[in-house]
């Protein structure tokens, strides 16, 4: 199949053969297509089982149309992309689905969603009846660590954790290649420790949260409030570049975001004792900008803590999707009675 989607890849994704950690000589035929449900873009790729990404596209969700649209979105772009790979002999054995938003997998539900709006939405049931194929269903940070720890840069470790950092600051937990995702489905939330106690207001209903001083709305913002009544910035990325040039302003907001980030990530050190700290996620893009702070604030504030190796993501905004492919694969694995 055609790929219409290379040209649209972020900056830092791959075209290369990626392989699962090990070989699998017994393993199953066939590929699976996974799903990465953001709040704008539906993202899909085709994955065999040595996760090789055989095909890729994308598609609006339709969120401004109300969740109802943003469902009939998912059901017909899956029913689609399946037609199209049996058309070309692909024999696909499962779906894999990465929604943004707060995911209960073990029921296959989307608990909550803000950026769609979806509410107690049982998305595997719906999803495995208008497709006829078994479906995992996972988180979209979740399922891009996944890919991470298998595929990409936190490859070969036993303990990773993933902090995409994007519009706001995610997290994911990973032990041995597998997504730790909490008894509530809130574990890592990183973004939503609180960092400082008497900081700004979160919609989360907190305050200080690290969202609201180190993800990428909160930068912009607070780089605008300093500036008073010259034109704003639009997002973070503006900001990243004024600092680099020396921007006072910026300078002080980047350096507050990645003293915040660092004071953080040591508590999820401490906690979790990571072998790899996975950053992601737009802002990563700032390259060293982003990670040499970030280690400077860890340094300065470890004690007894074994600090992780600081690599930055390979696999981009592609990370979702393969990792939903994988998610799909361990369900046919574990339908086949092959351990994961």
């Amino acid at each position: 199949m055609t790929d219409p989607d290379r040209s649209t890849r972020q900056a830092g994704a791959t075209d290369a053969v990626l392989t699962l950690p090990g070989p699998m000589p017994d393993g199953p035929g066939g590929v699976t297509l996974g799903l990465d449900i953001g709040g704008t873009v539906l993202k899909s790729a085709l994955v065999a089982p040595d996760g090789t990404v055989r095909y890729e596209s994308r598609c609006s969700t339709r969120a401004q149309d109300g969740p109802d649209a943003v469902l009939r979105t998912v059901l017909d772009h899956a029913a689609e992309t399946l037609a199209k790979a049996r058309a070309e002999g692909e024999d696909v054995r499962a779906v894999g689905i990465a929604s943004c938003g707060l995911v209960d997998e073990d029921a296959g539900t989307v608990v909550f969603s803000a950026s769609i709006q979806w509410r107690d939405l049982p998305l595997r049931r719906l999803a495995s009846e208008h497709l006829g194929l078994p479906v995992a269903l996972g988180h979209d940070v979740r399922s891009g660590g996944l890919a991470e720890a298998r595929l990409g840069a936190g490859r070969g470790h036993r303990v990773v954790l993933f902090v995409p950092v994007g519009t706001g600051v995610g997290g994911a937990l990973l032990l041995d290649g597998k997504p730790f995702p909490g008894s509530h489905w809130r574990s890592a939330e990183v973004g939503h420790v609180v960092t400082r106690p008497d900081g700004d207001p979160c919609p989360c209903g907190q305050r200080g949260c690290l969202d609201t001083l180190a993800g990428g709305v909160a930068v912009a913002r607070r780089y605008n409030e300093r500036r008073g009544t010259l034109p704003p910035v639009s997002g973070a990325e503006e900001v990243a570049k004024r600092a680099a040039a020396g921007d006072p302003a910026a300078v002080r907001v980047w350096e507050e975001a990645a003293d915040a980030m660092a004071q953080t990530l040591l508590t999820a050190v401490t906690l979790f004792d990571p072998a790899v700290l996975v950053l992601g996620g737009g802002l990563s893009q700032a390259g060293e900008q982003l990670r040499a702070p970030l280690r400077r604030g860890l340094e300065r504030r470890a004690a007894f803590q074994a600090l992780p190796d600081l690599v930055f993501a390979r696999l981009g905004e592609r990370a979702g999707r393969i990792g939903a492919g994988l998610l799909a694969w361990d369900l046919v694995r574990a339908s086949e009675g092959v351990r994961t």
